[in-house]
């Protein structure tokens, strides 16, 4: 593929995937999801001006640490028309999600804790799990898999895989 030449303003296409080594079709969502956007040549074809870099950098880091694209669209849409992100930028909407993403670890850290003791229970007996009866709320009816005789599905972050439906 040629080389972009220092005064050329614009990419195409396959020049900005190579330069942000993000795959043609990801970048063609991004734009159908409006979080990239492109001007078209008379030949229809899709012209990037580079600050796109960045916003395609700023896209996959937030992409990396779980913002949902939804999230990403509205934070970017938070910006003048057409400025891409700056650190100062990143730093204001990463601390806007910072809590939420604390609040994930937290979650995860509770699935993990609860998975451990799952498996190590193997849904036999219900008196100890966390996830098909906690608190011991059924320790009083007696020990067994009462629960999963009543139901179809196994409770909610308990496969029928791990928990031996």
């Amino acid at each position: 593929m040629p080389r972009l030449s220092l005064d050329h303003r614009e990419l195409t296409v396959g020049q900005l995937a190579e330069r942000s080594g993000v795959a043609v079709s990801a970048l063609h969502f991004y734009e159908s999801k409006g979080l990239i956007g492109s001007r078209r040549t008379a030949g229809n074809q899709r012209r990037y001006t580079r600050d796109v870099l960045r916003r395609v950098a700023f896209i996959r880091l937030s992409q990396r640490v779980g913002i949902p694209l939804n999230d990403i669209r509205e934070a970017l849409a938070l910006l003048p028309e057409g400025r891409t992100p700056t650190r100062a930028d990143w730093a204001r909407l990463s601390a806007g999600w910072r809590a939420e993403l604390d609040e994930r670890i937290l979650q995860l850290q509770r699935l993990r804790d609860d998975l451990t003791d799952c498996i190590g229970c193997g849904c036999l007996s219900l008196q100890r799990c966390r996830l098909s009866n906690p608190g011991d709320e059924l320790g009083d009816e007696g020990p067994g898999a009462r629960r999963f005789a009543a139901q179809s599905q196994p409770p909610a972050g308990c496969s029928a895989d791990l928990c031996g439906d």
